[in-house]
């Protein structure tokens, strides 16, 4: 007596969507990282009617709490000298180093930053926004 089934049937994934929500899901992320910069340090740059463009070696960004920011390291003032020095050392041409600063920091840490900038000769160029400010 056979009681085998004539026909066996295997089990089926079908997969024929699967390509299409992947290849959605890489297009998603690919677009979300470009976006997204984790090397900023969010600052409100103060109000200017030009604007300041130049080919930035380096950005030092000062924020409300005096904190100073070599790119995105965290340096003491005492430590920006030397680590700018090594930035500028690479560079053929006159470097500008761009200072990011917050709009409620004390100008007084901006100034000696641009002092140390002279300093190693380099050219010290502020970062503003020139959006016009509300009355």
């Amino acid at each position: 007596m056979n009681i085998r089934k004539r026909f066996r049937t295997h089990p089926e994934v079908h997969t024929g969507a699967l390509n299409d929500i992947l290849f959605i899901l890489l297009l998603f992320f690919l677009i979300v990282s470009t976006l997204a910069n984790p090397n900023v340090i969010k600052v409100s740059n103060p109000k200017a009617k030009s604007d300041t463009r130049a080919k930035q070696t380096v950005v030092v960004t000062v924020d409300k709490d005096q904190q100073i920011y070599l790119g995105s390291q965290k340096i003491t003032f005492d430590q920006l000298e030397p680590e700018l020095k090594n930035f500028l050392t690479k560079e053929t041409e006159k470097p500008s180093v761009v200072i990011n600063g917050d709009s409620t920091s004390h100008l007084g840490t901006a100034i000696r930053v641009m002092q140390v900038i002279k300093k190693l000769g380099a050219t010290p160029v502020m970062a503003v926004d020139n959006t016009p400010s509300k009355p």
